[in-house]
């Protein structure tokens, strides 16, 4: 079992910037593909940036691609994503997310491939 608790989000104006952070306890958390998702209102939850074990591999949505960050610091147990150039598109709670990957460097990109969620974190971009 992982528990996951995102902090960071907020309000920011667009344009501006935020870092959100996801903590993880219980199982090595370095084992574990991380993904963060977000969903607007109305809307589905979507994909936004995965990253795997080591950190060697990463990937973003295209909505978010040369804008958002993934990284992630093992030793701390904690995976970030660094947003910039916010827009107001990006309003939306976001959810960390752990897929078990064996060690191997395989993202995922569907909810159904995560095991463990976080409760998500509001980001509100104003215009």
């Amino acid at each position: 079992q992982v528990q996951l608790v995102e902090s960071g989000g907020g309000l920011v104006q667009a344009g501006g910037s935020l870092r959100l952070s996801c903590a993880a306890s219980g199982r090595t958390f370095n084992r574990y593909t991380m993904g963060w998702f977000r969903q607007a209102p109305g809307k589905e939850r979507e994909f936004v940036a995965a990253i795997s074990w080591s950190g060697g591999s990463s990937d973003y949505a295209d909505s978010v691609k040369g804008r958002f960050t993934i990284s992630r610091d093992n030793p701390k147990d904690t995976v970030y994503l660094q947003m910039n150039s916010l827009k107001r598109e990006d309003t939306a709670v976001y959810y960390c997310a752990a897929a078990p990957s064996a060690f191997s460097s395989n993202l995922y990109y569907t909810i159904n491939e995560y095991s463990f969620w976080g409760q998500g974190t509001l980001v509100t971009v104003s215009s």
